[in-house]
């Protein structure tokens, strides 16, 4: 059993047979999609728009199976746009990002397999985070099940509906731990993260400033049916459909290309031009948490890291392009602020909490939790649903003081392997001390949101772990 993650060798050339059949795999999918374009163009029809669909999702698990380190590239590039999707809207009873990755987890799945049956060895090494990875897994899925039949109540489909986000972030953990084991693959999703994440700052940034382009888009497929018309362009939503996910988002990305750029991994240009819209992103978010988080990872990236102090003395003139291109969404979030020195919005989830959460956490309900939803209909007719807006009472709510427990151990081993990790110069040394930085900022702005759960929050946390936790050494190509 080991913590690390075994140096990379260069890989040997693959043999002429399996580049060549890659090859014909491609050019096959293309001359099929091709073909079946061209019979839309000529027939359009619902049957010819289903065979395409299925087409494309043949193709995805073929180019998954034959290379499935594909799977985690597409799903991390696409996720800060596909992610703020209702369930319902373009496909049923998911997201879109969700059914995405339960395809191309299917294409892997069948690439390993073929692969055991070849004869391949597949390394697999249990690490210590597992343990407890595994048991906040199962403290966040069969527990609360368990303590809520125990109370006398049978689930419902929202209730199994409410553990599957935790089961799909132990699954992306699984699936990037096997897939992304090089060092070229560690640079390559390092990029993956960051420029979509940067993507989703501009669209942030374009909303707020009220682009019509971008509003029109963001209220015709990212918004709630029961969302203010008036209210999107206040803050940052963009299209994770979330001010709070969308600024958890830029704020990861952020930390991950200081860490990135102060070690040499991105170019200077890149790195400036990407830092400026991703602090431009954070104001943009218009999310006081988010805020919050950003003044603590700097606060921490200045104290762990001192030579990035001259750095920011000099990106100063900057800092002020930023603020004056993010002020909109400041602004109009200062002006919520009333008589009691509190924001509208934060009376309101005092509100919530005092009325509805509150009173349900007797000893009992501490002790085992209260239901595995944490979201609950709302008495009056103006709004449907009252979301639980604090961290540590979310853990209490669904599985009781285990949960939080659970949580607790898992945080105490992630802290110290990624301190421990942080030190070595390779990509996962990197992962390690943006993803440390990060986790500390989660345990202090999880008092104010459950910023885990956040749409793709855990996305991000998860797969970052995972890369610097690592599975061995196998060759790897791309």
């Amino acid at each position: 059993m080991t913590a690390d993650l075994l140096p990379a060798t260069a890989p040997p050339a693959p043999p002429a047979r399996r580049r060549r059949s890659g090859t014909l795999l491609v050019l096959v999918a293309a001359l099929a999609t091709v073909l079946v374009g061209a019979v839309m163009v000529v027939l359009p029809s619902v049957g010819a728009w289903g065979i395409l669909a299925g087409l494309a999702c043949l193709e995805l698990v073929a180019l998954t199976a034959y290379r499935p380190v594909f799977a985690v590239y597409a799903y991390m590039a696409t996720l800060p746009f596909l992610g703020g999707i209702d369930r319902g809207t373009l496909i049923p009873l998911v997201r879109p990002s969700e059914g995405l990755l339960a395809l191309l987890t299917l294409g892997a799945a069948v690439g390993y397999y073929v692969r055991y049956l070849r004869g391949e060895r597949i390394e697999w090494r249990w690490h210590p985070v597992d343990r407890p990875l595994l048991a906040f897994l199962l403290l966040s899925t069969v527990w609360p099940l368990v303590s809520y039949m125990l109370q006398g109540q049978m689930p419902q489909s929202s209730d199994y509906a409410a553990i599957l986000p935790v089961c799909k972030l132990v699954g992306l953990y699984l699936l990037v731990r096997l897939a992304v084991v090089s060092e070229d693959q560690m640079v390559r999703m390092s990029r993956v993260i960051v420029w979509p994440g940067a993507a989703l700052a501009v669209i942030a940034i374009l909303q707020t400033l009220n682009f019509g382009p971008v509003v029109s888009l963001l209220e015709t497929y990212w918004a709630s049916p029961g969302d203010d018309p008036q209210a999107i362009t206040e803050r940052g939503s963009a299209t994770l459909a979330s001010p709070i996910a969308t600024g958890d988002y830029i704020v990861i990305s952020l930390v991950l290309l200081i860490i990135l750029s102060m070690r040499g991994r991105l170019g200077r240009r890149e790195g400036l031009a990407l830092g400026l819209i991703l602090g431009t992103g954070v104001l943009a978010a218009g999310q006081y948490s988010i805020w919050i988080c950003a003044v603590v990872a700097g606060w921490m990236l200045l104290r762990r890291y001192p030579r990035l102090r001259p750095r920011v003395v000099r990106l100063l003139p900057a800092a002020v392009v930023v603020c004056l291109v993010g002020a909109p969404a400041v602004i109009a979030r200062i002006g919520e602020f009333q008589g009691t020195g509190l924001p509208v919005s934060w009376l309101g989830r005092i509100d919530n909490l005092s009325n509805f959460f509150l009173p349900r956490f007797d000893p009992l309900h501490i002790a085992i939790g209260v239901a595995p939803n944490p979201v609950l209909q709302a008495p009056e007719t103006w709004r449907d649903v009252i979301y639980l807006e604090n961290g540590y009472l979310y853990f209490l709510w669904i599985g009781g003081l285990p949960l939080l427990a659970g949580f607790a151990w898992l945080t105490v081993v992630v802290l110290r392997h990624l301190r421990g990790t942080a030190v070595r110069a390779a990509m996962p040394g990197a992962y390690a001390a943006a993803l440390y930085i990060v986790w500390w900022v989660l345990l202090i702005v999880t008092v104010i949101d459950p910023h885990l759960e956040q749409r793709g929050t855990g996305d991000l946390i998860f797969a970052m772990l995972a890369m610097t936790v690592g599975r061995g050494r196998e060759p790897r190509h791309g």
